[in-house]
């Protein structure tokens, strides 16, 4: 077969894939790679095998081939594989050994080739994704210091790596002088100053109301091109972005902004009712303010739409303890942690429950639980307020039970 009949037929793969088309996409990768036999031909047939769910042949596949522990994408994708099955120890033994050195660096990738024909010029750094999922392998193992190191090491190998900040800051794994730090350590291109500012919009916001102000004020300000008379001028703006209006209501939900955070959830979740962390803050402004039927209509919604995820059941909780039938509360905080164990608000929301009944050592026992599993949660700053708080003694609340 011709190199241009070969070539078309690549693209029929590539068309497939974009048109979620996967059996057709497995069927023409697997004839391309027997014409060639190239290892990038090969590459794309395991790929399509992986975006069809077949994990344990697409492994087999990568696992056959001669280049997978010389090339860091086969080997990458294999880990991937793993990692679907669930075979953690597997999936690390697959990346091979690495440590974290003092610079907070993971992987080294001097020896790997470059096998995506269609590559952009921007992509993310391989490195970066290696060290994003060792990281997710060590958090699936329950060991949250490696975890905690490899996704810092990924989102340093590569600032766009967001998934890395993103478990950093959801599971509460830093503090807020080391979320800052970790920021800004991270060497942004020019042209993605914009980023640095919005990570810094995303990171634990207490006691810096000025400078998290003035990032938003920089991230919703106008930019327009003014390059040269010939280009078509626009101009652009992140000012009704749904991610950065999250990050504003949970803003002022701390500092107790509760109408001002109520109003703009509401309105963000008629644009996107199925924005999950506005959905959170949504829930907590709730609390705040005793909206009730709210709380049923949101947890009614989240029971029905997304039964198998801790913040639906803990929606539920959340109505219970704002009627103030407490026994049914920390039943429904308690499925939340048993669905999602390293959900937060879960965990708080329990300790109130049993807090409102005046009952400190249990409240205590889930506060510590809390923050052994995630070292940066400021404890002190609930969720919610916690009714009868005389009977919680917060000094002890970081100290070994």
């Amino acid at each position: 077969m011709r190199e241009e009949e070969v070539e078309k037929l690549r693209g029929v793969v590539r068309d497939c894939v974009s048109k979620h088309l996967y059996s057709s996409a497995i069927f023409f990768a697997d004839k391309v790679a027997a014409f060639t036999s190239d290892p990038a031909d090969i590459y794309m047939q395991a790929q399509a095998l992986f975006l069809g769910r077949h994990y344990r042949r697409a492994f087999h596949l990568l696992n056959a081939s001669q280049i997978v522990f010389r090339d860091l994408r086969f080997r990458y994708l294999a880990a991937k594989c793993l990692e679907e099955l669930k075979e953690w120890d597997q999936c690390l033994l697959m990346l091979g050994d690495a440590k974290v050195d003092e610079h907070g660096a993971g992987c080294d990738t001097k020896n790997a080739m470059y096998l995506d024909k269609d590559g952009e010029d921007h992509e993310i750094n391989i490195s970066s994704a290696v060290c994003f999922l060792r990281g997710k392998a060590y958090e699936a193992l329950e060991n949250r210091a490696q975890a905690r190191e490899w996704y810092k090491a990924a989102i340093k190998a590569d600032p766009l790596c967001y998934e890395a900040l993103e478990c950093l800051i959801e599971n509460h794994m830093l503090t807020c002088d080391e979320e800052t730090s970790l920021v800004s350590s991270l060497q942004f291109t020019p042209e993605d100053e914009w980023l640095s500012s919005f990570y810094s919009c995303l990171i634990k916001k207490y006691d810096k109301e000025n400078v998290v102000e003035a990032k938003f004020k920089e991230l919703e300000r106008e930019i327009g091109n003014t390059n040269t008379p010939s280009e078509l001028s626009f101009t652009c703006s992140l000012k009704n972005n749904t991610d950065l209006l999250a990050c504003k209501a949970e803003y002022y939900h701390q500092c107790g902004e509760y109408e001002k955070c109520f109003r703009v959830t509401s309105e963000l979740l008629e644009k996107d009712p199925f924005h999950m962390k506005c959905t959170l803050v949504h829930l907590a402004a709730a609390m705040e303010l005793g909206q009730s039927n709210e709380l049923y209509l949101m947890a009614c919604n989240l029971v029905k739409d997304y039964p198998q995820r801790a913040l639906s059941w803990f929606a539920v909780g959340c109505y219970y303890y704002c009627i103030k039938k407490y026994d049914q509360s920390h039943r429904y905080f308690s499925k939340a942690t048993t669905v999602d164990g390293t959900f937060p608000p879960a965990w708080i929301g329990y300790g109130n429950a049993y807090a409102a009944q005046e009952e400190g050592d249990q409240a205590m026992l889930a506060y510590r639980t809390a923050a052994r599993l995630f070292p940066g949660l400021k404890l002190d700053v609930l969720l919610f307020q916690v009714p009868f708080t005389y009977s919680v003694h917060w000094d002890g609340i970081h100290e070994n039970p």
